[in-house]
């Protein structure tokens, strides 16, 4: 099984998703979870993950089958050798699941980040990886359904977040 996750923040409440799916070109979901937790920490700069990996780690506790991958809205890495969320959720998962990061916009020292061009767009989404080569991770998500520059089960996963 495969996993994308998501969190989404409101004032009164923080809204973790999750979307399995089967396959790395599967159009639809499996299954999808979501956790409804407390308020999230406070936006540290450099701490991303301090405020999203706790309902993460919470909604992926609901997951019932063996994950073979996780695709996170984000980075794995911020740098050569300086951890983003995906590496700290690799981390708490004791190192048992690889972790993609697909992330829209670059970051200041995004190091080894993969670009990658979906559909039309002109804009590459950046890959990081942990737990498999990078190549690999970047061609599993060229190869994710929707002919847009977002895989559609990542766009999916997103507005499940912001709607429940």
């Amino acid at each position: 099984m495969l996993a994308c996750v998501d969190v989404d923040y409101r004032p009164d409440v923080t809204v973790a998703a999750c979307v399995l799916f089967r396959h790395w070109t599967d159009a639809t979901e499996a299954a999808h979870l979501v956790d409804r937790g407390p308020i999230a920490a406070p936006y540290e700069p450099g701490q991303f993950y301090r405020r999203e990996l706790p309902h993460l780690l919470r909604v992926l506790a609901g997951v019932q089958e063996p994950l073979e991958a996780i695709v996170v809205d984000g980075y794995v890495w911020l740098g050569d050798d300086k951890p983003g969320l995906g590496a700290h959720l690799y981390e708490a998962l004791c190192r048992a699941v690889p972790v993609i990061g697909v992330a829209k916009t670059p970051y200041v020292t995004t190091g080894p980040a993969l670009p990658i061009v979906r559909g039309q767009s002109l804009r590459p989404l950046l890959i990081t990886a942990i737990g498999m080569e990078t190549a690999t991770a970047a061609e599993h998500i060229r190869r994710m359904h929707g002919a847009s520059r977002m895989p559609k089960l990542l766009t999916q996963v997103d507005r499940l977040c912001r709607a429940s």
